[in-house]
């Protein structure tokens, strides 16, 4: 499969995290600094500080400040870092307000309480900005991907027509629980997580071409983006149905959770390995059936618990 048929993931891919909130808060920076070099006098007594002699020089700092958040945030690269500095400006801010404000009276205390509480809901702004820019760069960091297939002894019409019934996945899927159907492209996602939780997510179909191909995608706000495409091929020689599937996910924990999952048995390769293995078994046998050389991972746990070849549980599949 070519990287032209990946599936777009809003978190992770195109611009980072969402260039509309950071580049907003660069053009107000832009704004703000301009301003206050501009026009130090006329800010110093809109703000409540123009009694003070240190305003002159501090009002000039601040809005050199601010143009340099603009230029790293107007050019979109690294927003989680821009935005961090913002917020650390923003204490600063505060920390000068505070200050000013404990000496002074009547009007002028009353201008600097406003400039107070407009700056930090400023500050609310930039700190939602910054973490979700943080967040969205982490997920990136640990972006999965991953390409494999099976071959199937059945056409591509009853393999696509079992995988596009998405509820049949658990019976294949070790690590999902449940998956629920809510209309004809949206599901409702369980599976075990990290340390046995549960982890949900809503999943849409983005792309759907009956017999051949079927593409879809976690809905922004999961904890594990993710996102798939699966293509149901003619093998050659008419010897079925290869079924060839592309992955992206960014798990929870990072490198250092996948290395541990390693340690395991629970590498993500060898699972959607075991998963397609099941698939076949389950479309050509109509059930999943265990010996003591079924794939079903590579953990010393996993290992001992495999058995002469026997269906599973119905409650299991």
């Amino acid at each position: 499969m070519d990287r032209s048929d990946e599936v777009l993931l809003p978190e992770l891919d195109g611009p980072e995290p969402t260039a509309l909130l950071p580049r907003a808060l660069g053009w107000l920076s832009l704004a703000l600094g301009a301003g206050a070099l501009a026009a130090p006098g006329p800010l110093a007594r809109l703000t409540g500080v123009d009694d003070s002699p240190a305003a002159r020089a501090v009002i000039p700092a601040v809005g050199a400040r601010e143009l340099g958040h603009a230029a790293g945030l107007i050019m979109g690269g690294r927003p989680a870092g821009w935005a961090w500095t913002r917020v650390a400006g923003d204490a600063m801010d505060l920390t000068l307000l505070g200050r000013a404000m404990a000496d002074r009276c009547d009007e002028r205390r009353r201008r600097v309480a406003i400039t107070t509480a407009v700056v930090a809901g400023i500050a609310a702004i930039d700190l939602v900005t910054a973490v979700r820019a943080s967040r969205a760069r982490r997920a990136r960091n640990r972006l999965i991907r991953m390409e494999l297939a099976v071959t199937v002894n059945r056409t591509p019409a009853e393999a696509y027509r079992f995988w596009r019934d998405v509820e049949n996945l658990p019976r294949f899927m070790s690590h999902l629980e449940s998956v629920r159907a809510e209309d004809l492209r949206r599901s409702h996602w369980i599976a075990r997580g990290p340390a046995g939780r549960a982890v949900e997510w809503d999943a849409e179909i983005i792309d759907d071409q009956p017999n051949r191909s079927l593409a879809w995608r976690s809905l922004p706000g999961t904890r594990v983006p993710n996102a798939g495409r699966v293509r149901f091929v003619p093998a050659p020689g008419d010897r079925g149905t290869e079924v060839r599937v592309q992955l992206r996910y960014a798990p929870p924990g990072g490198a250092l959770g996948r290395t541990v999952a390693k340690l395991f048995g629970e590498e993500p390769e060898q699972q959607v390995r075991d998963d397609l293995r099941r698939f076949k078994q389950v479309l050509e046998t109509g059930e999943v059936v265990r010996s003591e050389g079924s794939p079903d991972g590579t953990s010393v746990r996993q290992q001992v618990m495999q058995r002469p070849a026997q269906p599973l549980p119905a409650a299991t599949r």
